[in-house]
């Protein structure tokens, strides 16, 4: 009884469309074309193809509904990362249909740099996660624009009291002299900030309605200077903790380590990688200005590196140490419990 050859299947992804390659087990183009990005066209070309295979894709935007549209139908799909991709295979001709053949090619050869892609029910938590997160960027935008607008017109306010409502009020009721352009301008960017608010807090409650969600974050935030969003943005970022063997793995992929060049015995270091998961990185490190006043342990990390005269360097030890309590607690299933407290 002979086994069936598998076939691979390179995907390269657009929005409107999908180049694809079929290759046998010998490297050999079966087949080779584009279909519509869309699932019933992508239903349709699946059933046509040669089985058993194995697809590879690049990830992209798109790549979510396609991968999770392709494996409910049983077919073994791959994820690969894109800067490692390129590094790999650099080409002086680049197309749809060449990109495809390389990631068929990759597959076959088992050297696709996989990627690991979240279940589907964390990434839509994740989805809400960062649609939160642009809620947030956008009524700072808002209350920054507040503040422009009477900078513009001269008017004198207290900067700490002027976004709370009754400050507000009673100072729009006390301009004088002030263009009714601007007035109204004003009540519509408070109205701005009180409904992107709203919606800010709807999201993050929802998120919290998730009982394993809920649990895991409870646990984090036992972790001194990580709040409610450090704790949802670790978990929904992070995904399965299995996923790093250990604390480096786990720095790195937050982007708080340095790139680091090494040549003939010479070692150099550059600034912060690009290569990271940008979310928890800025959340990182906004923690670490605060988690000193929560934990001696941890302000002692940030004079040590303070007092060697730099201020960037002091944040970025102690957000590192933070990464490490996250990994702890996340593996153990257990509240922290700091080393002083212990003994």
């Amino acid at each position: 009884m002979t086994m069936a050859s598998m076939y691979y299947v390179g995907l390269d992804v657009h929005k409107k469309t999908i180049s694809f390659c079929v290759q046998d087990e010998r490297g050999t183009i079966v087949e080779e074309g584009q279909i519509r990005a869309r699932p019933t066209a992508l239903s349709h070309w699946a059933r046509q193809l040669p089985a058993p295979w194995m697809g590879a894709m690049e990830a992209t935007l798109f790549t979510g509904w396609i991968y999770d549209h392709l494996t409910r139908q049983g077919a073994a799909v791959k994820v690969a990362h894109p800067a490692q991709v390129k590094a790999i295979i650099a080409a002086k001709k680049k197309s749809d249909r060449i990109d495809a053949r390389t990631l068929a090619n990759l597959l076959r050869c088992r050297l696709l740099p996989e990627v690991q892609l979240l279940p589907g029910e964390l990434r839509q938590l994740r989805r809400i996660l960062r649609y939160r997160t642009l809620l947030v960027s956008q009524t700072t935008r808002m209350k920054n624009k507040i503040a422009g607008l009477l900078m513009e017109s001269g008017v004198d306010y207290q900067a700490r009291r002027l976004h709370g409502k009754q400050y507000f009020h009673q100072l729009l009721q006390e301009l004088e002299g002030v263009p009714d352009s601007v007035v109204e301008l004003l009540q519509m960017s408070r109205q701005t900030v009180d409904y992107l608010s709203g919606l800010e807090q709807k999201l993050r409650r929802g998120l919290l309605t998730h009982p394993r969600l809920r649990e895991r974050v409870e646990l984090l935030q036992s972790i001194p200077g990580v709040g409610v969003i450090v704790a949802l943005t670790w978990a929904l970022e992070v995904g399965p903790i299995e996923r790093f063997a250990t604390v480096r793995q786990a720095v790195s992929y937050c982007g708080l380590c340095s790139a680091q060049r090494e040549s003939a015995g010479k070692t150099r270091r550059g600034p912060i990688s690009k290569q990271r998961n940008k979310h928890l990185q800025r959340v990182l490190v906004e923690a670490a200005k605060l988690a000193p006043r929560y934990s001696p342990h941890l302000a002692g990390i940030y004079q040590k590196e303070r007092q060697r005269g730099n201020w960037n360097r002091a944040t970025l030890a102690v957000a590192r140490r933070l990464v490490a309590y996250l990994l702890a607690v996340d593996r153990r299933q257990t509240p922290f419990v700091s080393a002083s407290s212990a003994q």
